[in-house]
């Protein structure tokens, strides 16, 4: 399919969303994650794995106080403020010139965020768990990503028509905020309240959520959906997740959320050169 073309503004210029896919990198600040829990925790491991997702070819880096794995304990607002904020902020203080989201549902946390440097809120809640994360979004000229992620949804329902219809009250809370239309991206939460099979279906009808006239953000990296089918630990996941951005892309997706950069970045390479040709070589 062709790739709709979304120019998002942003600070620091805008986020052009097209045929290039772009590739988010995973910078998990958390002692509990499913895939690294306590990997970066520490400070210095954290800047570390920051400049090496750029050098691997990350285009934005996401940065998470707060583990969303099945089981996981909530954190308060200023345990993942102690998480976050050092991190923002040694990286504005070396120059760090990746765009930074911040991986929060807490409008406190992504406020602060902002201040510190980010310049994209990601919510995996939707908006729906602290709308006024929104007028935070609003008030800073934020990009904001809304993720899926109803635990209510009527599973005997179509699982793609129940996603629109709770997606459209994401953007409802969005635009009566303030929020620029521009601004929203979408993200259809694989893994968050899908079963098995249904995170199969979505990836596989990803394409009919365009209907939303949002761009797409696809993150799958290293999830249950590739464990539980390939029967491998989350750090053996990179080829079920690569297979899961490639099929995300050609089915329209801008943004790709992963781990592992680079296997990621170079598929995602591919698969946009078989469809709609190499770039130029000179000769």
């Amino acid at each position: 399919m062709t790739h709709s073309v979304y120019d998002v503004p942003m600070a620091g210029g805008p986020l052009n969303l097209g045929r290039s896919p772009l590739v988010m990198g995973i910078l998990n600040v958390t002692p509990d994650s499913f895939s690294d829990g306590g990997d970066f925790s520490a400070l210095d491991a954290a800047i570390a794995h920051a400049h090496e997702l750029v050098a691997e070819g990350a285009d934005i880096v996401d940065i998470g106080g707060e583990s969303t794995r099945p089981g996981s304990d909530e954190v308060g607002i200023q345990d993942e403020l102690d998480r976050v904020m050092p991190v923002l902020d040694a990286l504005a203080e070396c120059g760090f010139k990746a765009p930074i989201s911040i991986d929060t549902y807490k409008a406190l946390v992504a406020d602060q965020a902002v201040q510190a440097g980010a310049k994209i809120i990601n919510d995996v809640w939707g908006l729906q768990r602290d709308p006024e994360i929104a007028d935070v979004a609003a008030h800073h000229g934020t990009p904001i990503i809304a993720m899926h992620w109803d635990t209510e949804r009527d599973t005997a329902r179509d699982l793609i028509d129940e996603m629109k219809r709770w997606l459209s009250r994401s953007v409802e809370i969005a635009l009566k905020a303030g929020v620029a239309r521009e601004a929203i991206i979408l993200d259809p939460g694989f893994g968050f309240a899908k079963s098995f099979a249904e995170n199969y279906e979505l990836l596989n009808r990803l394409d009919e959520l365009h209907a939303l006239g949002f761009p797409l953000l696809v993150g799958t990296s290293r999830k249950r959906m590739i464990g539980n089918l390939l029967d491998v630990p989350p750090k053996e996941r990179v080829s079920g997740t690569i297979a899961t951005s490639v099929l995300g892309y050609m089915k329209g997706g801008h943004i790709f959320r992963v781990h592992d950069v680079r296997a990621n970045r170079d598929a995602l390479r591919v698969a946009a050169a078989a469809l709609y040709g190499p770039p130029q070589q000179e000769a």
